[in-house]
């Protein structure tokens, strides 16, 4: 990322005074509250434009997709930072979503920036998908690094919410190109890891956003606004029936100590 020549904070997103407030170019109160629901306001936000019935169906199948998943990391983490501060909610769902990166909900970026790199590749090779899918992912291979979005611990098959963001998109009229680079990556990872990897849903969110033109650099957004509403219903279910103690008292109890004793 650069770093900005600007001596003038500006943004083109809003503006306010004491007689309205100004979101990219439309009056909040007048234009967008009770018009817009909350997804197709986030697409506002982010590119200026409101959404088409395609962009709109997809963005919010995905939001619903990847927000909850039960006790994963992120919601221990907030449940046991809670726990400890219950008297800072924002803390606790912070402690949640600072640990989005590659392997938990960051997927879904990396995921995306592989597809796009497999699009530029194919249309430099007469536009064989097969061919640029095999050789973007043999070069990670190569630097031993992970395919992202394929392969779950739990779902060993196809992810079933993988054919419900597809569904969605195909029914709402959105491009299919990435999701043809999507399967297509299915296709050939056994040939070339050994083992057959299935599509998961950090592999999908991108397909179907992709399609409908979403912005690659805001991909992993869409994991994070959705897990912030869960996380919001997990603190509150925290507040009435408190687990975050007991998470702790599991981890302890299967606690191994490995270092040395005193002598």
């Amino acid at each position: 990322m650069k770093i900005g020549k600007a001596t003038v904070p500006r943004s083109a997103i809003a503006t306010s005074d004491a007689d309205r407030i100004v979101v990219r170019g439309q009056d909040l109160a007048r234009d967008l509250i009770g018009q817009v629901n909350f997804a197709d306001y986030f697409v506002f936000l982010l590119t200026g434009r409101k959404p088409d019935a395609a962009t709109s169906a997809v963005v919010n199948a995905t939001l619903v997709a990847i927000a909850d998943h039960g006790l994963v990391p992120s919601v221990q983490a907030a449940r046991m930072t809670y726990a400890a501060a219950p008297e800072a909610l924002q803390g606790a769902v912070a402690a949640g979503i600072l640990g989005c990166g590659s392997v938990i909900l960051g997927a879904s970026e990396t995921a995306g920036r592989m597809f796009v790199e497999i699009d530029e590749e194919a249309q430099r090779h007469g536009g064989d998908l097969r061919a640029a899918a095999s050789a973007v992912v043999a070069a990670r291979r190569e630097k031993k690094q992970a395919i992202p979005g394929y392969g779950h611990p739990e779902h060993k098959q196809r992810d079933r919410r993988v054919d419900a963001l597809f569904g969605v998109a195909r029914r709402a009229g959105a491009s299919q190109h990435f999701i043809g680079i999507a399967q297509t990556v299915e296709e050939v990872l056994p040939g070339i890891l050994g083992k057959d990897l299935k599509l998961n849903v950090s592999a999908a969110i991108p397909a179907v956003l992709l399609g409908v033109g979403f912005p690659v650099g805001a991909l992993k957004g869409v994991p994070i606004l959705a897990r912030t509403a869960s996380l919001i219903a997990h603190l509150h279910e925290e507040q009435n029936d408190p687990v975050g103690f007991a998470l702790s008292y599991q981890a302890m109890r299967e606690f191994e100590y490995t270092g040395e004793l005193p002598k």
